[in-house]
């Protein structure tokens, strides 16, 4: 089965389905775009198997760098469109606890400039939802979100191609290895939901004078 999906690997309409399944599952975190960029790998697995003398190599870092760009791109349209929200959208925030929550701890995050909380949320649920509309909504800069949308999106994209392209090597590139390294994504999507449920540590509130000079 995976060896007939060999000639889809290099196929420009793999690549911009699997982009556009990407880029859409902010809005719509039901896509199986993880699914989508574990199977394409593991028939690049497949494929090199079947064929040693040609290497997957190429195909197999267009696909993370097809997937994590087409991240970065849907975090940033999300981002842009709660920017422009307005009350409305602040009034949904305020009302559901937990974008309240998301909202508390992304300021954390920004001000303490940490981004773990961005690769976490790209790996949960619904996660990356969550944190690029709150960033909007939140009015926090652009060049505050960027960096770290692009890192959640490299990391996402290269630990699902790894998952696909390894696991189809080591487990055989048939269902059962494409299904334990879907259940490794969703492990670790489950693993991030639950870090991300931790409550944020609390900001240090500097006493009167504990910065005054001494004399």
């Amino acid at each position: 089965m995976f060896e007939s999906l060999g000639p889809l690997t290099g196929s420009p309409w793999m690549y911009a389905v699997i982009a556009l399944s990407v880029a859409l599952d902010v809005f719509l975190p039901v896509l199986p775009s993880g699914v989508l960029v574990v199977t394409a790998a593991t028939a690049a697995a497949a494929t090199a198997s079947a064929s040693p003398h040609v290497s997957q190599i190429p195909h197999v870092v267009l696909l993370a760098a097809c997937a994590a760009v087409a991240s970065v791109l849907g975090d940033l349209l999300a981002f842009r469109l709660a920017l422009r929200g307005g009350a409305r959208l602040d009034r949904a925030i305020a009302r559901s606890r937990k974008l309240s929550s998301a909202q508390e701890r992304l300021g954390w995050a920004l001000t303490r400039g940490g981004g773990a909380l961005f690769v976490l949320a790209r790996f949960a649920p619904a996660g990356r939802s969550v944190v690029s509309l709150v960033a909007g909504a939140a009015h926090r800069r652009t060049r505050d979100f960027l960096p770290w949308s692009a890192v959640a999106g490299v990391a996402w994209a290269a630990y699902s191609v790894a998952l696909g392209y390894f696991g189809g090597q080591w487990l055989g590139a048939n269902w059962f290895g494409t299904a334990i390294s879907v259940a490794a994504l969703f492990a670790a999507g489950t693993g991030a939901a639950f870090l991300m449920r931790r409550p944020a540590p609390p900001v240090p509130v500097p006493h009167a004078g504990q910065n005054a000079p001494q004399s």
